[in-house]
């Protein structure tokens, strides 16, 4: 019984066993199924992503040999072009080299015979002397000197012939060396043209500053335009006024004191003289500044005080609507050039441009010619005698008498002349306003005159403790006769003669 149970117990483990075996054997079946499917997945995406990578990198390789193809493509065009640049260059020198030596081979030819012609020439001399003495009394010595004496008035002839060939090949290419040394200094610089105008526009920041501007009674006004010999405008045109004059500084001057009288708020008689006071040393030192700067940029500093600060003055100058200072500038720059091109001293003739001028910074103060003026400032200041000679030079009053003087007068011609540069109209204005002040400030009294209104009306203002009013109304008269003498304009001009008596004391 027992070994019954025994068998069958051992027959029930050995079954459990290989019952476990098959399962065991099923489960690691199904996993090897399982995994091999997964790594058959993975397989096939590794070989898409191989196949997709191995696709760009032919792309790139591709795209890099194009890239190389066209580059050595370039390399060899450039190349070929370089090539073809020196075998033309090869073949120029080859032809120079043909033409010199037909040159020096045609030079050879004609030095033999110019050779043989000599000899001829010294043959029949000698043949010439031996019949003469034989047929005629002349002695060989009176012989040989009549020859000579005949072949010296031909050769004089000759000789003539050849300098007048070669004078007239000296004024062609003289004339076409000029060409080429205006061509150089126009090309090589190019100025700016600045057209001046005759009046300022000042923006307001309102339209209620017109009236204060204008003042109780029109005193305000009245005391602007009789202290900065302006004419000021003010019209219906919204939040501005015009100042005007011919005179380009005191137009300057006159826009900065009423922008800062503007800005101050403060506008009475006694605040626009003090306004009035400052601004004017203000210019003062900035013109200086403006000429040193000038002066230091252009490698000329130092020179002497009064030249830098009528070198800044200059910019409130015009002549034929041109500014004097733009003009100064070009000219001395253009002169500059061609005498560096004719082999002068590039930085006198600099000089003497920029100071060829100089004397038109004062006309408007003093008067006279602006020739005279600039020499005799250039001569009390020490420079060198060809700035004073190009100053007389070119307007005329002297030959240049060096290369740098010619260049400032070429140069003066040159920026004046060119298009667009100057303006007649203006220029004709200007002088004829100036001629008006002149004939009124010539007169005994007068402490000043300014022409305003567009040269329509002259202010004249005497010396109220040397004249009376009565002398007032008779200098008013004269002035407006000897006007209508000597000027010529259109119209009418309109004289005032404006006495005023001021008392100043102060209280300590």
């Amino acid at each position: 019984m027992l070994g019954t149970i025994g068998v069958s117990s051992l027959a029930g483990l050995v079954l459990g066993v290989a019952l476990t075996y098959v399962w065991l054997k099923r489960s690691a079946k199904n996993s090897f199924v399982h995994l091999e499917l997964e790594a058959k997945a993975k397989a096939k995406v590794m070989a898409q992503e191989a196949e997709h990578l191995l696709k760009s990198a032919e792309v790139k390789v591709k795209e890099k040999a194009l890239e190389q193809e066209s580059d050595f493509q370039e390399r060899v065009h450039k190349v070929d072009e370089r090539n073809r640049t020196l075998i033309l260059q090869n073949k120029e020198l080859e032809e120079s080299q043909e033409n010199l030596t037909r040159l020096e081979t045609k030079l050879l030819s004609e030095e033999k015979k110019l050779a043989s012609l000599e000899q001829q020439k010294q043959e029949e001399i000698a043949n010439s002397i031996d019949v003469m003495q034989n047929v005629s009394a002349y002695t060989k010595e009176e012989a040989k000197a009549y020859i000579l004496e005949k072949v010296e008035t031909q050769s004089r002839a000759d000789v003539a012939a050849i300098v007048r060939k070669y004078e007239q090949e000296a004024k062609v290419e003289g004339e076409k060396k000029a060409n080429y040394i205006l061509a150089q200094a126009t090309t090589r610089y190019a100025g700016d043209f600045a057209g001046e105008r005759l009046i300022n526009l000042i923006n307001l920041p309102s339209d209620e500053h017109k009236g204060r501007i204008i003042g109780k009674e029109g005193r305000n006004i009245k005391s602007l335009e009789m202290l900065l010999g302006v004419d000021i405008v003010v019209d219906e045109t919204p939040g501005v006024i015009l100042v005007s004059s011919f005179n380009l500084y005191r137009r300057a001057i006159a826009t900065r004191v009423i922008e800062i009288l503007i800005e101050d708020g403060r506008i009475h008689p006694g605040r626009i003289e003090e306004v009035h006071e400052k601004v004017l040393a203000d210019f003062e030192q900035k013109t200086y500044e403006e000429g040193e700067n000038i002066l230091i940029d252009l490698g000329l500093f130092p020179m002497a005080e009064e030249l830098v600060r009528l070198i800044g003055r200059m910019k409130y100058r015009a002549s034929y609507g041109q500014n004097a200072l733009a003009h100064t500038l070009e000219v001395a720059r253009l002169a500059r050039v061609m005498a560096a091109e004719m082999g002068g001293d590039e930085k006198l003739a600099l000089r003497a441009g920029l100071l060829h001028d100089i004397g038109k910074a004062l006309t408007q103060d003093l008067g006279g010619s602006h020739v005279d003026i600039g020499a005799d400032l250039c001569r009390k200041h020490g420079e060198h005698p060809t700035v004073i000679n190009a100053i007389y030079a070119h307007h005329g009053h002297e030959e240049p008498d060096s290369v740098e003087s010619a260049a400032v007068c070429a140069a003066d011609a040159l920026s004046a002349a060119r298009p667009g540069a100057r303006r007649e109209v203006m220029e004709s204005f200007t002088k004829r306003v100036k001629e008006v002040e002149d004939i009124a400030t010539s007169k005994p009294y007068v402490t000043g005159a300014y022409a305003i209104n567009a040269g329509r009306e002259i202010r004249v203002f005497v010396n109220a403790q040397k004249m009376s009013d009565n002398e007032a109304v008779l200098l008013s008269k004269e002035i407006a006769k000897e006007i209508q003498t000597k000027v010529q304009y259109p119209g009418e001009i309109k004289v005032n003669v404006i006495r005023e008596l001021r008392a100043t004391s102060y209280a300590k």
